[in-house]
């Protein structure tokens, strides 16, 4: 292991005033898993928003949760078959300086506000992109952690907490359109078993400053159609919930929760998020719709201004271009963030070759199948796409 590289966070407050370019997201490609959690490239799983009757009880259909076990380590498996998927279709290498999922990115974005957090990621070079995976055994710790502490006397076991929000999707979601649905089956959702093995994952390409990213994440649902052009905003609705704000304590909680609700469907450039608030026995009470863009404003404006989103962007905008200084040869390499630390640190795990960050069909179709598939220049293959220009945007948060 080699020494850390160290990237200060701290002061907060120079990246106040920088003023990145934010390119704005648009969907290159997607793909499903289905009920059996198997891949398929298509949108089958993507699900249509429909609100909810007011109060629904939460805890439901607990005892037939069908939770999927993600104690297996996929990586970026998924991503990249879609990956595989586009490049085909398009006869061209993708052009872009990082992949990732869309967890890693809102974890770097929110960094300079979650002083508590503690996290590691894998990243490995690879024709000129650096691709992100979250360091599995580190994810797997930290989860056992949270769920070995003592619970609090009255509170619910973090499973239940966990399956109400799973349950809030069930009951505001459809397969199909609301036209094309049965009144019964819109009114029924509540008696629906709950499952999180179907998937719809969203792939966009972003950028903050200089870095192009290509992004993959789960989309909960669409609010109205999906747009059959490619790259066109989508009405796409993020879907959380959380506890009614009884007091000054919970207000300050929910203020707090909204930086990771924003930078996520930021990232994916979600218009809309549906905030379903439930009281302490996890009975649903209410609704409120959030404009994703907006969220930074109304934080600034609050009393507590516990976050600044534009500090979020600059922080991001900033460590990219850093990472790419520092990731500049192939290997395994670690990202971490200490609990309490001042410091970013990457270092080197592994002198040579991916890990397991890339999948095997991966790492074949960019080394052997698709250069027979691209044009040739000077004898040798047009491995990049054109540069495409960022945005520089007034309001820093995109639609």
């Amino acid at each position: 292991m080699s020494r850390p590289n160290t990237f200060s966070i701290h002061p907060i407050n120079k990246f106040s005033n920088l003023d990145a370019a934010v390119r704005r997201p648009r969907e290159i490609t997607c793909f499903s898993f289905d009920e059996d959690h198997k891949y398929r490239q298509d949108d089958s799983s993507l699900r249509y928003y429909y609100a909810p009757l007011l109060p629904a009880d939460l805890n439901k259909g607990f005892d037939s949760f069908r939770n999927l076990d993600d104690t297996a380590d996929d990586h970026l498996d998924g991503l990249l078959q879609a990956l595989i998927h586009y490049e085909g279709e398009k006869k061209a290498k993708l052009d872009t300086d990082f992949v990732t999922w869309r967890g890693m990115m809102t974890k770097i974005m929110i960094v300079p506000f979650s002083n508590l957090d503690s996290w590691e990621m894998n990243a490995t070079k690879f024709q000129d992109t650096i691709f992100i995976e979250e360091n599995h055994d580190k994810k797997l710790d930290n989860r056992q952690e949270q769920y070995g502490q003592a619970p609090v006397r009255g509170a619910m076991s973090q499973d239940l907490m966990s399956y109400w929000g799973y349950k809030f999707e069930a009951i505001s979601l459809l397969n199909q359109h609301w036209c094309y649905t049965d009144r019964k089956d819109i009114e029924t959702r509540e008696d629906l078993q709950v499952s999180n093995y179907a998937q719809y994952c969203s792939i966009v390409r972003t950028g903050f400053g200089k870095s192009k990213i290509v992004i993959g994440g789960e989309v909960d649902a669409v609010k109205d159609v999906k747009p059959p052009e490619q790259g066109v905003p989508v009405n796409w609705v993020e879907l959380k919930t959380t506890s009614e704000l009884v007091n000054e304590k919970e207000q300050t909680k929910y203020e707090r929760k909204l930086l990771k609700f924003w930078a996520q469907s930021f990232l994916l450039g979600v218009p809309k998020i549906i905030v379903g608030f439930r009281d302490q026995q996890g009975w649903l009470q209410r609704l409120e719709e959030l404009d994703t863009q907006t969220i930074p404003d109304k934080i600034l404006k609050s009393s507590r201004r516990l976050w600044d989103g534009q500090i979020c962007i600059n922080f991001a905008s900033v460590f990219l271009e850093w990472l790419k200084s520092t990731i500049t040869i192939e290997g395994v390499w670690r990202i971490r963030k200490r609990e309490k630390s001042p410091v970013l640190e990457v270092f080197k795990l592994e002198e040579s070759g991916t890990g397991n960050i890339l999948s095997d069909p991966f790492i074949e179709w960019r080394t052997t199948i698709l250069p027979g598939l691209l044009p040739v220049q000077n004898g040798e293959p047009a491995l990049k796409e054109k540069p495409k220009d960022l945005h520089r945007v007034a309001d820093p948060h995109p639609p």
